[in-house]
């Protein structure tokens, strides 16, 4: 009898360390900071080329004050993480910010440990500017739009918008981006017969954002 129980607990003891396992979180390391968590996210999103952004976000855990933080990012087309790009510290609370301002859509993590954030992608706009030849024409005179987009992006679509009675665009003409010395330019002439205001959207593509030019008032008259 005393023999039974002596193999019987024996068996209990070895499926104790197995059970404990089956319940071990991946993840997990116990101790100071464990269950840590990052979280990341970006503001303003998106920015226009040559703007900053800032990255913001909080670690979680029982070891949150002081920890080294570390900022990796992709620039597109997103072939790999460069390293260790900046660093910062947690305040008390746990809060860290990176401030960056990225050429070309990008994406961003942060770690701290074995710890790793969500992936955040900023998208960066084309910068336009919108130059009128006449923003006090006769009605049916013709009127230049004209203006640039950096960085380059020849051949891209530049639409030419008016604001319409419910406050959104309309685009009433269509041109393209031409080559230039620094950045691409672009050149339309549209015949005005109303007021308006006026705005030019560059199109987006896979390494930029749509970019949209400063709002231009145009008041026609007899």
């Amino acid at each position: 009898m005393k023999r039974h129980l002596l193999i019987a607990t024996a068996i209990s003891v070895a499926v104790l360390p197995a059970a404990a396992e089956a319940n071990h979180k991946p993840g997990h390391q116990g101790g100071p900071g464990a269950q840590e968590q990052l979280t990341l996210g970006a503001q303003p999103n998106p920015i226009v080329l040559g703007r900053g952004t800032v990255l913001s976000g909080r670690v979680t855990g029982t070891n949150k004050a002081g920890r080294t933080i570390t900022l990796d990012g992709a620039p597109y087309p997103y072939t790999s993480f460069a390293n260790s790009i900046a660093t910062t510290t947690t305040s008390a609370n746990g809060d860290f910010s990176f401030t960056r301002k990225p050429r070309l859509n990008t994406r961003y993590r942060a770690r701290v440990g074995p710890a790793l954030s969500p992936t955040t992608t900023v998208l960066v706009r084309q910068r336009v500017s919108l130059s009128l030849s006449d923003s006090t024409p006769r009605r049916g005179q013709l009127v230049r739009f004209s203006g640039r987009s950096c960085p380059t992006h020849d051949g891209a679509v530049v639409s030419i918008q008016k604001r319409t009675s419910t406050g959104s665009f309309r685009t009433v003409g269509r041109t393209r981006l031409r080559d230039a010395s620094r950045c691409s330019v672009y050149r339309r002439r549209l015949r005005l017969y109303t007021d308006g205001v006026f705005r030019t959207v560059v199109a987006s593509d896979a390494d930029h954002a749509r970019g949209f030019s400063q709002r231009r008032s145009v008041d026609a008259h007899r």
